[in-house]
């Protein structure tokens, strides 16, 4: 069983080097029912629990035309996981691997993706089926699937005004 902090047989942590400001802002937060990752799916289902992603301002007029679509792309920030791990033993199964050929959230910049199916959008809020992470993590981006290029539905009058 996972346990927060854990550092299983053949893991290896480094000490976390000095950081440059990337100018990350975080867009909004994310609302599921699950507080802590013993009790998260390890990966999200399409026919999960409905969360809410809670856009800011001054972002939330970023969201027009994202009903289009049916599947959104959902970046986030795992501010909860380790940073420090170079090598993980998945499921404590003793078969060591390198960070980056795991989707572990453990790694030197926390960023997890899913891809999640759009139930509805209220107001400043998104509703959708998919996620995977704890609830109050920072979204960091929004964005139709990459396989999802063209919106479902027609164009409307004014979708593409510039100004």
């Amino acid at each position: 069983m996972v346990r927060e902090s854990e550092i299983r047989e053949g893991e290896q942590a480094v000490e976390m080097p000095g950081t440059d400001d990337a100018g990350l802002v975080f867009i909004g937060r994310i609302r599921t029912p699950w507080t802590s990752r013993l009790e998260a799916p390890r990966q999200g289902r399409p026919d999960g629990p409905v969360c809410r992603l809670e856009i800011f301002e001054p972002w939330v007029p970023a969201l027009k035309g994202i009903d289009l679509y049916e599947k959104l792309e959902v970046i986030y920030w795992l501010h909860l996981s380790r940073r420090d791990l170079v090598l993980q033993s998945p499921k404590n199964n003793k078969s060591t691997r390198g960070t980056f050929s795991l989707r572990s959230p453990v790694r030197p910049n926390p960023l997890g993706t899913s891809i999640v199916r759009l139930v509805g959008i209220e107001g400043a809020t998104v509703l959708v089926r998919g996620l995977d992470c704890l609830d109050g993590t920072p979204l960091v981006d929004l964005k139709p699937d990459r396989c999802d290029f063209t919106p479902l539905a027609p164009p409307q009058a004014g979708d593409f005004e510039t100004g």
